[in-house]
């Protein structure tokens, strides 16, 4: 089978990426949202978006081993088909249930939601290192560019799902983007061009998960720490506050806060995608080696630690919301969202440029189960830490977990 054009097959990639990611965005706020207007408390929150990431990491260990048997198409289309499957699934919640039936059930439907994105994203990434130029930093730029893009798209899906909520209901939101996702897959496996790279041979083992670079598992103590600072204040406690002060406990002031928050971590995500495309031209551009972008990588590592230990100790003076406590906290986070965006966007193009091509789907699906399990510290910790002492704490140990992500990050340098 003759190979792919290159730009065919990435573009292809990254439509689909964009997809998953704009579905996977819109659920996560549909859920958060909608769950949190029932009074659901910030750890039963948190208990929902438990299981994703526990799938995370299972799946991103198998998703390796699983595109390196069958190929990189077939793990695609299969994380597409499963996040129409959770959405199906979505849609038969019932409002009668109770909490106890309500908190499992959408735990399993957001499990699945786990496998799948983590399938795509496993995809996707690994098919950049074996599509992408190796010259003039080709690389690093189609992987920020892949990376960045995918993460606006996500922050459009975390308005849309708040929108969707607000304007058309839980059930007819989730049946739709259901609707729509389908009709992408169908698009994906007519157009994606045959013979796309990943397959490696037939009997490729399950054991060696762990790769015998130093390189790659220090990279993935980090970027486990990293992703942990940032969900510590992303996944419950931010939104939770942020609904608690803008809400007036009406159904309309429900709904404005929806589109608020909605529209506050949208552009987050958005700003932060805006970011990593142009973390090749902030950290020096094209001609660097990869060593200067190591060095950079531990530098970038340290600029993060003091941002949240500061928003904390502002919120802790504050005691009770004040609008400069808010205005404080929207400036601050966008600030840790740029740091953030740099240190995240360079890991990305380590891990590729680390790996080598004979294994880069284990290697990259080790790197992202590290990605899932701090997401998993970060989930757990945010509703227990908001839950415990309040925003002051939330952040402060966001400040925790970034500290934790600089000094692995130190260890790059010692290889």
């Amino acid at each position: 089978m003759s190979a792919p054009n290159p730009i065919r097959a990435y573009a292809a990639v990254t439509a689909a990426y964009w997809a998953f990611m704009l579905s996977d965005g819109a659920l996560r706020m549909l859920v958060l949202l909608h769950f949190n207007s029932l009074g659901f408390s910030p750890i039963q929150l948190a208990w929902l978006f438990l299981l994703y990431e526990v799938a995370g990491i299972v799946t991103n260990l198998a998703a390796g081993w699983l595109a390196a048997r069958f190929g990189l198409a077939a793990t695609l289309y299969g994380g597409l088909a499963l996040q129409i499957g959770a959405l199906v699934a979505l849609a038969q919640l019932d409002p009668g249930w109770g909490i106890a039936a309500s908190v499992a059930f959408v735990m399993a439907v957001q499990g699945v939601s786990g496998v799948a994105k983590d399938l795509a994203k496993m995809s996707s990434k690994s098919a950049v290192k074996l599509l992408a130029p190796q010259e003039n930093g080709g690389l690093f730029r189609w992987v920020s560019a892949l990376t960045g893009s995918k993460n606006a798209v996500k922050g459009c899906g975390f308005f849309l799902g708040a929108a969707l909520l607000a304007l058309a209901g839980f059930q007819t939101a989730v049946w739709g983007m259901a609707g729509v996702l389908a009709v992408i897959l169908t698009a994906v496996v007519v157009f994606l061009p045959a013979g796309l790279p990943g397959r490696m041979k037939s009997d490729e083992a399950w054991g060696g998960w762990r790769s015998k670079d130093r390189r790659v598992n220090r990279l993935s103590l980090a970027r486990m720490f990293l992703f942990g600072a940032r969900d510590v204040w992303f996944v419950v406690g931010i939104p939770v506050y942020f609904q608690a002060v803008l809400s007036d406990g009406t159904p309309e002031g429900r709904r404005e806060a929806f589109f608020l928050i909605g529209s506050f971590l949208a552009l987050w995500i958005i700003a932060y995608g805006a970011v990593q495309a142009a973390a090749p031209r902030i950290l020096g551009g094209r001609a660097q080696s990869e060593a200067e972008t190591t060095r950079k990588a531990i530098l970038w590592a340290g600029f993060l630690v003091p941002v949240p230990f500061l928003l904390a100790g502002a919120a802790w003076m504050a005691g009770d919301p004040a609008p400069w406590l808010t205005a404080t906290l929207i400036g601050g986070l966008l600030v840790f969202g740029f740091v953030f965006a740099v240190n995240s966007s360079v890991h990305s193009y380590l891990i590729l440029a680390y790996g080598s091509a004979e294994r880069i789907t284990r290697d990259v699906g080790f790197y992202y189960m590290a990605n899932a399990s701090g997401r998993l510290i970060g989930t757990l910790l945010s509703g227990l830490s908001y839950q415990v002492g309040g925003l002051p704490l939330c952040l402060a140990t966001a400040g925790v977990m970034a500290l934790a992500s600089w000094l692995a990050a130190r260890r790059l340098g010692t290889v």
